[in-house]
């Protein structure tokens, strides 16, 4: 492998792949001034980001498919042996041009689809900050700092699936999509600790190289499961997949970036990129290749019943999603069997797997984008009232049509060449003799034909329900195409579902071959790694499935109306969304319920709970641990006046309890107060008992302040009886900080740090050892409070701006 790091002519250490992921998130700083204070639309300062991050990933294409990889890693926090470690080979070259190429052709369209009456500034820096999260997910090479970036998606898309939060579908669908999508995320997060705990490190380059190493460890099937749990939550995989036709209430960009070419392929990502160290293990063939062909089936089969353009556009994405996934599965077996079968068929599932994703991308943004001018320029996208369409938008029919005959496989699109060796290698599973697919395998193949078969139905439904038919005038109005500009980035994407058909091996040789090399690392494959994509091979089984399925689909589509009922037998109120409705209203309910017990508005009764609490888990500890000891041997001696002064103490505390008088209570509370920081001085930390006396005088004085505006101390208050509870609590807290105490003091396993800040002076400069330890030892520490100070600060200012603007809209409105 080849680790290569680029400088620049100043001497300084310059790297495409880390600008590829911080100048988006730099970029977010700008935008809200552009915005605000120029007449241009803040598309087309954003427009410039994805183009030039394309333009410079575009000259790694020949140096990677020479078989070249670049690493770089940046030393976060060395102390701490944190570093964040980046990567750059070929399966993440062909995600990095699909975020930003795709991110560019969706950005000049969003600026013709979104009008500036829009929330511009909020809509591109989400934009922006999704973009540098994607790209950060596929060129991290450290597992946290994956995890990091793969976690900045999720919130990122919350905030651009809400961006029309004024839409209760919106705000319910970036909801559903956040739940599903942390959710597996921190299922993935213990996942990749426990691969870290396997492996011993964190760089995923180090641990495809030991993978051998850790396939017998205790951990190895739990770590698989859980990392899996988040690539399918992200990917939108069965029964994860609930999330995805939500989430379309989104802005049409949106959608045609998130969903179709970028964030539901983070989950397929880490597992082509997981696939060397996992694919050893049946069980990882099993869940990626059985829930792959299960979700597109299943996605396959829901897409007809919807009436939404979008949301059948969704299933469909989940179902190609499914597809891709499936073949990823197949491919892992060349990796488990290598010495054992002809790997050919098997890592050419993986070669399809890939150049599937790149034709997805193509066909099913163009497919988004020009859904999205039908909304914008008809009003609608219920299919029930559209049609008649071919003759009013013609050059947005003819890009659907090419969109919707390559989802379908036919040629002479993309679609077709990689739906063909999606067959092949179904038709290949079911002669293995492994994974007891000399049973089960045959069901590989039949399963992928008929899920097939319902994707020519539903790609059917979009050209020809939408385009053909009656156009209804009076109901829709005069009609038209957009803007040109709106019209160029799903003209290019149409213009490459063609291309890629009729030139498909440059696409093979200079991106997926590469991309298969990470995938399969070892020398054995080096000779497996690009085919020669013919676009006719003769009339063999896979083309007989495609002319079957054109047949059957046909004859399916024609008769929709009498079959569709079928659909009936799965009522929506025993769907997997009704099963989350359901749970999240009974979590809801079930919260609700145990925040009403405990939250009754009394500051006595929480502080009573944190007092039993500290007891229990505390108390509890020391008692089962027997950690409780005292060895008074070494304590110095007490002298009168220190005694004297804890006696004072004492009878302070009792006397505050038995007085009648506020005045009284807040004098003997003084006296405490005071008699502490005389102790202070006594035992020598007069910067101690300075504070002290500070702070005890303040707060006496605004004791008296506040308690002059309490009413009087009466009879009534005066004969409260005593609450044996509180009582017994408070002694039970003063005896076990006492033998906590006690015990540290007496117990001590560790050698005393206070030594180490004894040299203040020489470390960090400082005279005064208490300043050195708060500004210079725990300087995180007081960062993550000023922080915390000023993220305070900002939520203050906010709610009062907001509410001087409310404020200033009545008035305007009165």
């Amino acid at each position: 492998m080849h680790f290569n790091k680029i400088c620049c002519k100043g001497g300084f250490l310059l790297n495409t792949i880390l600008l590829a992921i911080f100048i988006p998130f730099l970029a977010t700083i700008f935008i809200p001034f552009i915005h605000k204070h120029t007449r241009f639309h803040a598309g087309w300062f954003a427009l410039f980001i994805p183009a030039i991050l394309f333009i410079l990933l575009a000259k790694y294409i020949e140096p990677i498919a020479d078989g070249k990889t670049f690493g770089y890693v940046f030393q976060w926090i060395p102390s701490f042996d944190i570093e964040l470690g980046i990567h750059l080979d070929g399966l993440s070259l062909i995600f990095a041009l699909l975020i930003t190429g795709i991110g560019t052709l969706v950005t000049l369209y969003s600026i013709y689809y979104l009008s500036k009456d829009e929330m511009l500034a909020h809509f591109y820096i989400y934009l922006l900050l999704f973009m540098g999260s994607m790209l950060g997910v596929i060129f991290s090479d450290h597992l946290i700092g994956l995890y990091m970036f793969w976690e900045l998606t999720s919130i990122s898309s919350f905030l651009l699936i809400a961006y029309w939060f004024h839409r209760k579908g919106s705000r319910y669908g970036a909801q559903k999509s956040l739940l599903l999508t942390v959710t597996g995320g921190m299922s993935m997060l213990a996942g990749l600790l426990m691969l870290q705990r396997i492996y011993e490190t964190f760089s995923i380059q180090e641990i495809i190289t030991s993978f051998t190493d850790g396939t017998d460890h205790i951990l190895f099937v739990p770590a698989m499961v859980l990392i899996l749990i988040g690539a399918f939550a992200k990917s939108a995989q069965f029964p994860f997949h609930i999330w995805l036709p939500d989430a379309m209430e989104a802005p049409t960009p949106v959608s045609a970036y998130l969903h179709s070419a970028t964030m539901v392929k983070a989950g397929i990502y880490l597992i082509a990129r997981l696939t060397p160290v996992f694919a050893g293990h049946q069980t990882w063939f099993w869940l990626v290749s059985g829930v792959g062909l299960i979700t597109l089936f299943w996605a396959a089969f829901t897409a007809i019943r919807q009436t939404d353009l979008k949301a059948l556009l969704a299933y469909s994405t989940v179902s190609q999603l499914g597809l891709i996934m499936s073949l990823i599965g197949v491919g892992s077996i060349a990796l488990y069997a290598q010495e054992k079968i002809d790997i050919t068929f098997y890592t050419q599932a993986t070669f399809a797997a890939l150049f599937h994703l790149i034709n997805h991308a193509t066909y099913k943004g163009a497919l988004f984008m020009v859904i999205g001018i039908v909304d914008y320029q008809v009003g609608t996208r219920d299919i029930r009232r559209l049609g008649g369409l071919i003759a009013l938008m013609p050059v947005s029919f003819t890009i659907a049509l090419f969109g919707s005959f390559s989802m379908a496989g036919l040629p002479p699109f993309n679609g077709f060449l990689s739906k063909e060796m999606f067959f092949t290698a179904m038709l290949q599973v079911k002669d293995l003799q492994i994974f007891s697919l000399d049973a089960l395998g045959t069901l590989f193949p039949v399963i992928a034909w008929i899920a097939s078969v319902f994707t020519f139905v539903y790609s059917m439904i979009i050209v020809f329900k939408t385009f053909f038919g009656p156009f209804d005038k009076k109901e829709l109005g005069h009609i038209e195409e957009p803007k040109p500009g709106m019209l160029i980035s799903p003209t290019i994407l149409g213009i490459l579902v063609v291309a890629i058909f009729f030139f498909p091996n440059t696409i093979g040789k200079y991106l997926v071959a590469p991309a298969m090399a990470a995938i399969y690392p070892f020398e054995v494959f080096s000779t497996h790694l690009h085919y020669d994509i013919a676009l006719w091979q003769g009339f063999n089984t896979e083309l007989l499935m495609t002319i079957g399925i054109v047949v059957l689909g046909t004859i399916l589509y024609t008769t929709l109306r009498y079959w569709e009922r079928i659909y009936r037998l799965f009522p929506e109120k025993y769907s997997l969304d009704a099963l989350y409705n359901f749970t999240l209203e009974k979590l809801e309910a079930s919260s609700r319920t145990i925040t009403n017990v405990y939250m009754t508005d009394s500051l006595q009764h929480y502080i009573r709970y944190v007092m039993v609490f500290f007891i229990t888990i505390t108390g509890g500890y020391f008692l089962y641990a027997g950690a409780f000891s005292y060895d008074g041997s070494e304590d110095g001696t007490m002298s009168t006046f220190v005694a004297l002064l804890v006696v004072i103490i004492f009878m302070a505390a009792i006397a505050i309890l038995l007085v009648t008088s506020r005045l009284s209570a807040i004098l003997f509370n003084g006296v405490i107060g005071f008699s502490i920081a005389t102790l202070f001085v006594i035992f020598r930390a007069p910067d101690l008992a300075l504070t002290q006396l500070v702070i005890e005088t303040v707060t006496t004085a605004l004791f008296l302040l506040s308690f002059y505006f309490l009413p009087k101390w009466s009879k009534k208050m005066r004969n409260v009886r005593i609450n044996w509870t509180n009582l017994l609590i408070s002694i039970l807290v003063g005896i076990t900080f006492t033998l906590v105490t006690l015990s540290v003091h007496s117990e001590r396993m560790f050698e005393s740090i206070s030594s180490y800040f004894e040299n203040a002076y020489q470390l960090t400069g400082g005279q005064n050892i208490v300043n050195a330890i708060l500004g210079d030892f725990r300087a995180f520490d007081t960062m993550l409070e000023i922080i915390v100070l000023f993220i305070s600060g900002i939520g203050v200012y906010a709610i009062i701006n907001a509410g001087n603007r409310k404020q200033r809209t009545d008035t305007h409105e009165n």
